[in-house]
């Protein structure tokens, strides 16, 4: 094993001092906090049921980390699944960091929007990126429900909005919609520097990254407007906040949760078979019911008070829209570095 990188030594530590992948291990890199408590409970359990002699260990980070590790362990790797965002795995991809995955199993039951390019990358769950509101503040104002990714630019939310940074994804989704809406897109982003800028920078309180505060400042209503994923937003519901969601009518963006097979590394047909059970019936169920997932498997059923709380059903998933990662993964860094000139200043 090669020396802990200053990069990736958050995700290397607790398995670093395994050096050696016993053959019957299978290591898989993913989300921490209530996501890591999912795995470990009840996922992983389930998994190795079906799997005889497979044992999985959990290795939690946060997806610019696994994906950090995965590049510097290139021709050596340690994890065989790799599940991190749609943004950071299109970039695994293309690098050449994920195996050919195999079209067997549930595979074949997906959404066509889950499938990522290539083949070597499968979305296990599907979140919505849309505006939150607390509808006390609406209602204190006689502001009726906002309805479109445009309201961020009305004049009458000046310092009620709250959005995070370009860096957290959600401001980056911000700006890829109002590109989009002014003429503009991923290949196109200047209209939307345009409108961040002039309309909806003077309506923002703070570019918020923390999630906690963000929860925190929709309760108290100090942000009477907000651009946020639709799980986050359930879980400030769940807390009794009056706040809703709102589905943009021109369209809440997707947010994928993506898992690969690691390309060179050890398990890897266990790996192959741990991804088919991610988006099979039995696990796409645990994570919507568990972690706010929307199932990419068009054959699951949720109970009703799930499916109402999640992207669930065709018609939901159908009206996401994709955003084109190739083309925004090229052109990050540089627009990271406009934003923070221009936008939050």
């Amino acid at each position: 094993m090669k020396p802990c990188l200053k990069v990736i030594c958050a995700v290397s530590l607790g398995f670093a001092a395994t050096v050696a992948h016993a053959d019957s291990t299978l290591y898989v890199g993913g989300y921490g906090g209530s996501m890591e408590k999912l795995f470990k409970e009840k996922l992983i359990p389930r998994f190795e049921k079906q799997e005889p002699g497979v044992k999985v260990l959990y290795v939690a980070g946060n997806s610019t980390d696994i994906l950090a590790k995965l590049q510097a362990q290139k021709g050596h790797q340690e994890l065989s699944v790799a599940i991190i965002d749609d943004g950071p795995m299109f970039q695994a991809v293309g690098q050449g960091l994920c195996a050919p995955l195999e079209q067997a199993g549930a595979i074949k039951d997906v959404y066509p929007l889950a499938r990522m390019p290539g083949d070597r990358s499968i979305g296990v769950g599907v979140l919505a990126t849309g505006l939150a509101y607390n509808k006390e503040v609406f209602a204190k104002h006689g502001w009726a429900p906002p309805t479109s990714w445009q309201d961020l630019a009305d004049p009458k939310y000046r310092q009620k909005v709250v959005i995070p940074p370009i860096s957290n994804g959600y401001g980056l989704l911000t700006l890829l919609m109002m590109a989009r809406l002014n003429g503009g897109g991923e290949s196109n982003i200047e209209p939307g520097f345009q409108v961040m800028t002039k309309k909806v920078a003077p309506n923002v309180l703070t570019w918020e990254p923390s999630p906690g505060k963000m929860a925190q400042m929709l309760q108290t209503g100090d942000a009477a407007l907000a651009v946020w994923g639709n799980g986050r937003v359930q879980d400030v519901i769940n807390q009794g906040a009056p706040v809703g969601f709102v589905y943009p009518k021109e369209g809440a963006v997707a947010l994928m949760s993506a898992a690969c097979p690691v390309a060179g590394a050890p398990q890897p047909q266990a790996a192959q078979h741990f991804v088919q059970f991610l988006v099979s019936p039995d696990a796409q169920t645990l994570l919507a019911q568990d972690a706010g997932f929307g199932p990419v498997n068009k054959t699951v059923k949720l109970p009703a008070a799930v499916s109402a709380k999640v992207v669930s059903g065709p018609d939901k998933v159908n009206a996401l829209i994709a955003p084109d990662y190739n083309v925004i993964n090229a052109k990050r860094a540089e627009w990271t570095s406009r934003w923070d000139r221009s936008v939050e200043r």
